[in-house]
């Protein structure tokens, strides 16, 4: 059976499709019935409400004209240069790659109740998040009371002893999070907003949000004037006047810039994009350098003094005095100006600790420690494999099981038990085995699909969500995020770098 459990709330019985193509005209059936048509919804009552104007809409489109859309999409998104290099993937001549990511015309929409709680469990669960890193590098009251395990902590690779007693403007950390949610049944057998991640420390994907919304509304404005969607397009006002609000309070003008690896990282097009929408400079370490306790950039009136820095460079790489001393992508020195309140670092060194998947399965006591609540959204049940009892389950079950590296991310380091072979389960039984303490394991959730223009016609494909936290002087992000869509029919895995393709984001406003 398809299922499209995003848009219909009942299905039609096994071997009916519910959406179909027919010569130029596109046909939805209605769940249970035997005929189409071509004008409207049949069986309407099954599309769940807040799908029902688009749906109708949808039913109405010829095919080719669908198809025309979507080249043009992908034409003008070529040309503007909305690429995403894939690490390790070479062409023809050997050359790395830039794969165009593919975006889907069929929006996500999400109703507005819904967004207001997921909202909610968005601000109690990053402000959590925030006390968390800071009682990591102060008091570390948590690890006194128990909650969690000292050597979680301090023996984590992302754990960053330079920070200690570090004071940083309004104890924030993480001032840009990526939060990533699946909506998936629950044990009443009802949809539900889980938390699949945190991203804490340069979360992307931003861009695509912004990008894809623009497209929308270029191809269908018609749609925008039958639905009422929440906008969007304020995120880069709202980014800028963040990391504003975290500059040292010795400046009322503060100079913010945006720092890149280079036009060879994986999401160059983002960090030129928000420099660009923020009216800021997009500068490399080369361009900076560090005198009399400040940082400065070059630029052609000379030395410019800067106050806050964007950073989308790994802490590894931010400033060769004090972490890698080969990294020509960072600024020397840098550290020792952070740490004297000289320069604000957003998100600030060590905020990697609390985005550690081995963290994770904490972050609901972290709101009952820190806050005194009930986490509003739940965590997907997770297997530690550095518990012996955990590791036992893992191992026996690995067919069915999703298990991921602690420290992996976009997609890499991972086992989908369900979808792979004997020969993988085998291989990543070794390794976990090999090092229990770097890998936790979930089950495989069934993870929500939306109906998605594919290559055969309009078919059901899996989804995620990554909106966008920013905390500042107070914790705000746009309605809506990043959804992700996994184009593989089957799969479950929707980042970009394995194939992964995007959608539009709808919060209606009532």
């Amino acid at each position: 059976m398809q299922k499209f459990d995003e848009m219909f709330a009942s299905l039609p019985a096994p071997g009916q499709p519910l959406f179909q193509l027919a010569g130029s005209q596109r046909q939805v059936q209605g769940a249970g019935q035997g005929q189409s048509q071509s004008q409207g919804v049949q069986g309407a009552a099954d599309v769940r409400a807040h799908y029902q104007t688009y749906a109708q809409w949808l039913a109405r489109q010829p095919a080719e004209l669908m198809k025309a859309r979507r080249e043009e999409a992908e034409m003008i998104f070529r040309r503007v240069g909305i690429t995403f290099a894939v690490y390790g993937a070479k062409d023809e001549d050997g050359a790395g790659t830039e794969r165009l990511i593919p975006f889907d015309l069929i929006p996500r929409v999400i109703p507005a109740g819904e967004w207001r709680d997921m909202e909610k469990g968005l601000v109690q669960r990053v402000t959590a998040l925030n006390r968390f890193i800071h009682d990591v590098y102060h008091g570390q009251e948590i690890i006194k009371a128990g909650v969690v395990p000292a050597e979680q902590i301090l023996k984590n690779a992302q754990f960053r002893p330079e920070m200690m007693g570090v004071n940083v403007p309004n104890q924030l950390y993480s001032h840009i999070a990526g939060i990533d949610i699946v909506r998936a049944p629950n044990a009443k057998g009802e949809g539900e907003y889980f938390v699949l991640e945190d991203n804490l420390r340069v979360p992307s994907g931003v861009s695509y949000m912004l990008e894809d919304r623009k497209m929308m509304m270029r191809l269908f404005p018609e749609l925008f004037s039958t639905h009422r969607v929440a906008p969007v397009m304020h995120y880069p006002d709202l980014l800028l006047e963040t990391l504003r609000a975290s500059a040292p309070s010795t400046t009322d003008d503060p100079t913010v810039v945006v720092l890149t690896p280079g036009m060879y990282n994986s999401a160059y097009f983002e960090h030129a994009f928000l420099a660009q929408q923020m009216g800021v400079e997009l500068v490399e370490g080369q361009d900076l350098f560090v005198k009399d306790g400040f940082v400065y950039m070059r630029t052609t009136r000379g030395p410019k003094r800067v106050d806050v820095i964007y950073r989308r460079v790994d802490d590894d790489f931010l400033d060769p005095l004090a972490f890698r001393p080969t990294s020509t992508l960072g600024c020397a020195g840098l550290l020792d100006v952070y740490r004297a309140g000289n320069v604000a670092l957003c998100n600030a060194i060590g905020t990697g600790v609390a985005d550690d998947k081995s963290i994770y399965p904490y972050v609901p006591k972290m709101i009952e420690f820190y806050l005194g609540e009930k986490p509003i959204l739940s965590n997907v049940p997770t297997y530690m494999c550095r518990d012996p009892e955990d590791l036992k389950y893992v191992l026996a079950n690995l067919k069915d099981l999703v298990v991921k590296e602690v420290h992996g991310a976009g997609g890499y380091g991972m086992l989908v038990g369900p979808a792979a072979t004997q020969a993988e389960i085998e291989d990543f039984r070794q390794a976990v085995i090999a090092k229990p303490d770097g890998y936790i394991a979930q089950p495989t959730l069934s993870l929500s699909s939306c109906p998605t223009f594919v290559e055969s016609g309009i078919a059901p494909r899996h989804i995620d969500l990554r909106p966008f936290v920013l905390s500042g002087k107070e914790v705000q992000m746009v309605p809506g995020g990043l959804t992700r869509v996994a184009l593989k029919e089957g799969s479950l895995v929707v980042n970009s770098s394995q194939g992964g393709g995007t959608k539009d984001t709808w919060v209606l406003e009532v």
